[in-house]
């Protein structure tokens, strides 16, 4: 039996690892990408779902991730309008904390740095007279900014989708185990225990990137990754709007209050040193207690523990710069080539989900002297899967998908307005009506994500790509889970 050849291997399916895959195919490289459990089913999935430069990076001098950053997400809301969504952030200026002129001073750099920009610039605002403080205690002042929200689980699918449609061999549940170098080539083994051989590897392990480099005797050697866990908690609805909330701490860090699944709101995110199996993180009582704490310094309505609907944990494998502070650490990536005589392996630390198509480029540029000869960078301006929408404007998009299917709710046409873009008709086809689809989440739903974005399980499906698993409940569960096994027989 012949060993399958490839240019790269591509270790990792999250958002980093999807996104290589996604450009390098695309530039006529042969690619295979392996990841052991679900695509998105760690880090790239724990995200605070935001498209932003990081506003509290300039506190730290980060002038060249934010500009990138910024500029990132000016090319991102052109080539997925359908997943990113602009977003008004209101940031109330509580006695205490950063001074006006400070505040005013880092959102002027944050409005110009990145360029020009399609969003609104920032303004300061009186809370107790507008909108803005609706549901806030008694603040006068604050600041309006922009930047974007985005399902990040679908982020990391669609990039996946896009490269297998460019000729990527995409295998979920299917771990590396092992490589060595042969002459000129990486043999690698699978979990599934095929060998495959590659010119150059991409280590994307995220919190694994470390075990990776273990697993390959012959590459370099590398300091481990800083582990930083972040955990959200979510709650009912604190306040009305489709604006979001960037809440000052005591301590200096800053919390984000977002409206999420229309009658919810997203609180996150905590930073705190992890170690051990990176796996499973679950947020800790005082990670709990530290959210409700700042969101209950500004809001009417108070929060407790028990109010808490769901909680969600990630791990970040951040590149160790030496703070003895972890929210100090840098969270621009930094990309290590091997050495020696293997250099031909790339390791990423570190990043944001809003600069991962800016690092899949800068990935292939390090690596291009080991790979043959490839096209020129194209993501910057070619749209995900679903994201041609005329014009770029996603509400005249979902009229007319309300007008083409009618039966649809208003809240299950949004949501798949937003999951699948144009590429909606696949999934709904010559649907005339509800017992055509079913209710809340349809059998051709269901089929369309098994039969196309590598979805196995009841978490595939109900958390990473439909987020139905807020609401459905147990019946939703066992409804899903019946019919997987059904299919599966």
């Amino acid at each position: 039996m012949s060993t399958p050849d490839f240019d790269l291997l591509v270790i990792g399916g999250g958002v980093n690892g999807t996104g290589i895959a996604r450009d390098a195919a695309g530039r006529g490289l042969r690619v295979l990408l392996v990841e052991r459990d679900d695509l998105a089913e760690h880090t790239s999935s724990a995200s605070t779902k935001l498209i932003h430069g990081g506003l509290r990076y300039l506190e730290y001098y980060e002038f060249r991730l934010v500009r990138e950053a910024l500029a990132e997400r000016e090319k991102l809301l052109d080539v997925a309008p359908h997943l990113i969504k602009p977003m008004r952030f209101v940031m109330p200026l509580a006695k205490g904390m950063r001074p006006a002129w400070l505040i005013r001073m880092g959102l002027f750099l944050y409005d110009h740095i990145g360029g020009r920009t399609r969003l609104p610039k920032s303004i300061g605002v009186r809370l107790d007279r507008t909108k803005w403080g609706d549901g806030l205690k008694p603040i006068k002042r604050g600041f309006v900014y922009s930047d974007g929200w985005v399902d990040d689980a679908r982020l990391v699918v669609l990039n996946a989708v896009d490269a297998a449609e460019r000729g990527a061999d995409i295998r979920t549940h299917t771990s590396f185990e092992r490589a060595r170098r042969e002459g000129d080539r990486w043999v690698a083994t699978l979990g599934d225990g095929s060998t495959v051989t590659a010119a150059a590897i991409a280590n994307t392990g995220g919190p694994w990137v470390g075990k990776v480099l273990e697993d390959m005797p012959q590459a370099h050697a590398e300091n481990p990754p800083r582990l930083v866990k972040g955990s959200h908690i979510i709650v009912p609805q604190l306040f009305e709007g489709k604006h979001a909330y960037i809440l000052q701490n005591e301590d200096k860090r800053i919390v984000f209050a977002i409206p999420y699944q229309d009658d919810l709101t997203l609180i996150g995110t905590t930073d705190k040193p992890f170690e051990g199996d990176p796996s499973a993180p679950k947020i800790d009582p005082d990670e709990t207690e530290y959210l409700c704490a700042s969101v209950n310094a500004y809001f009417i309505r108070q929060t407790t523990p028990s109010d808490v609907v769901s909680s969600y944990s990630g791990v970040r494998p951040l590149f160790d710069d030496g703070h003895a502070n972890a929210s100090e650490v840098t969270r621009d990536y930094v990309l290590r080539l091997g050495t020696g005589e293997s250099p031909q392996v790339l390791s990423a630390f570190g990043g944001k989900i809003t600069t991962y198509r800016r690092l899949s480029e800068h990935a292939l540029e390090k690596l291009a002297p080991f790979l043959p000869t490839m096209s020129k960078p194209w993501t910057a301006g070619v749209p995900l899967p679903g994201g041609d929408l005329p014009n770029s404007d996603f509400a005249a998009f979902l009229k007319t998908v309300r007008q083409r299917w009618p039966f649809l709710d208003e809240i299950t046409a949004t949501r798949m307005a937003h999951a699948y873009g144009t590429r909606i008709d696949r999934v709904l086809g010559d649907a005339t009506s509800l017992d055509d689809l079913g209710e809340g989440l349809s059998t051709r739903e269901v089929d369309y994500l098994v039969e196309h974005e590598w979805a196995k399980s009841v978490d595939d499906i109900l958390w990473r790509r439909t987020k139905l698993g807020l609401h459905g409940g147990d019946t939703l569960r066992a409804a899903v889970t019946a019919y997987l096994a059904k299919r599966a027989s």
